[in-house]
């Protein structure tokens, strides 16, 4: 584990420690917000891919970049401690790709995606993927600046995830339990029970089970994303209004 996120503190209790973890953690969000920023000025819809390593995250998104690149301009930044593998996975299905490699980190943070955000004219692009590193405890700390967070869980893992790792499927907008064509093999996975772990943790975001490699109910995760596009962009579209609104009442008032 890195020692610039909370698993440091969980060794070392004492108030310089945390005193320290807490500047890090708002320097991140104000870095956040000024992602944000920038998306939204920009029209473009961020969604944070979170699960632990091999979980399918890269399959989903190249079964979703098939699905929706007729109809969205779509660009991906990723994040692994080494290699750039899933990023040239990315780029042969003709998307951008930013990889960040981010060595000992076990997390993306706000900065690393900022920087990411240099090499994408935003102005091109309709939605931004941020595959984050395969990790189920400290990406779920750090915001990113984007809009929603998608975690998936997969068959192979077992149902008791949420219940062990809290803090990350709290932090759900959406929960994709994943390679599903596996779970009739398994006698450890349960959909049904992953769902009432989530539940127990207060979070009623929708739970939706597929195979991004066998293409199984693949509609349903579709069907949310394209519902979450049209509700961030008309956000976006409400702030920008209000903006230029506020812009003209005080640099061109009304003469009376």
């Amino acid at each position: 584990m890195c020692e610039t996120c909370g698993c440091l503190a969980t060794q070392v209790q004492d108030t310089e420690t945390v005193d320290v973890l807490s500047r890090l953690l708002e320097a991140n969000d104000r870095t956040a917000a000024h992602n944000r920023h920038h998306f939204d000025g920009h029209g473009v819809v961020a969604f944070n891919i979170m699960s632990s390593p091999g979980a399918g995250k890269t399959a989903l998104l190249e079964a979703t970049i098939d699905a929706f690149k007729a109809d969205f301009r779509i660009a991906v930044i990723e994040g692994d401690l080494e290699t750039d593998n899933d990023a040239r996975r990315i780029r042969a299905r003709g998307v951008p790709a930013v990889q960040i490699t981010t060595g000992s980190a076990c997390h993306l943070d706000a900065r690393m995606v900022h920087e990411a955000l240099h090499e994408l004219p935003l102005s091109q692009f309709d939605i931004v993927f941020i595959e984050n590193v395969g990790n189920l405890v400290c990406p779920a700390s750090f915001d990113l600046g984007q809009h929603r967070n998608v975690v998936l869980l997969s068959a192979a893992e077992g149902d008791d995830k949420p219940a062990k790792y809290p803090v990350m499927f709290r932090a759900a907008d959406l929960v994709l339990l994943s390679k599903m064509d596996l779970a009739p093999l398994l006698d450890d996975f349960d959909a049904a029970r992953a769902e009432q772990a989530i539940r127990a943790l207060a979070n009623a975001a929708p739970v939706i089970p597929l195979s991004a490699r066998k293409r199984l109910n693949l509609e349903p995760w579709q069907a949310w994303l394209r519902g979450e596009i049209e509700k961030i962009r008309a956000t976006q579209a409400a702030a920008h209004d209000a903006h230029e609104a506020h812009y003209e009442h005080h640099h061109h008032p009304a003469v009376a």
